[in-house]
């Protein structure tokens, strides 16, 4: 689970292509722990034979077992379908070594995480902290992102002021064998406090 502790001995900077096999072990290493506890489920030959265009009706409650583990791919596999790299990579730093990454696209004033990883051995540290600090630093008006139920990284997301918006079952992002309930949750950016909305963050 992502860390509140204090970030002052970290360091966020931009991906450098250099930084690409610290993201595949640390993003494989996470994402079983994300996986393990997380609402997922084999979806039924009726759902993958399904065009999957939307936010799946009904819920999970019919009996199927959470199979979350299952679902696991790779970095090196999921990355190019997930577009990981089609919005803005940062890496964080501690002591010396990439212990953690986020990704976030950019409308307007407003942002999304769409990826954030701490290597698991690092937690407790503030690396996700100092991650999404450094994200809600750039966002004018409000940030958003997507966490799996069962996924305890949801209270720390809580504790430093998201909140839930909506919840929804559809396709798992990257591997369409599987629905998964997910929850949107949403937070002011820092800038919205101060008035200072900047310019372009992707610039």
């Amino acid at each position: 689970m992502p860390s509140d502790r204090n970030t002052s001995s970290i360091a966020v900077r931009d991906y450098d292509a250099g930084d690409w096999d610290a993201l595949r072990r640390i993003h494989d290493a996470a994402r079983l722990d994300e996986l393990r506890d997380a609402a997922v489920f084999r979806a039924s030959p009726d759902e993958l034979a399904a065009a999957w265009t939307g936010p799946i009706e009904g819920d999970l409650s019919d009996g199927r077992e959470r199979v979350g583990l299952d679902a696991f791919l790779t970095l090196e596999q999921t990355y190019e379908n997930e577009e990981l790299f089609a919005d803005r990579v940062w890496v964080a730093e501690y002591e010396d070594a990439v212990a953690g990454f986020i990704a976030a696209g950019f409308d307007g004033g407003t942002s999304e995480i769409t990826w954030l990883y701490v290597d698991p051995s690092l937690r407790r540290r503030g690396i996700a902290r100092a991650l999404v600090e450094h994200v809600l630093a750039l966002t004018a008006e409000r940030c958003e992102l997507e966490v799996l139920e069962g996924n305890g990284a949801r209270a720390f997301y809580e504790r430093i002021g998201f909140t839930r918006v909506s919840t929804s079952t559809g396709k798992l992002a990257g591997n369409e064998s599987f629905r998964a309930v997910g929850h949107v949750m949403s937070r002011r950016g820092d800038t919205a406090r101060t008035g200072d909305h900047g310019g372009d963050p992707r610039t």
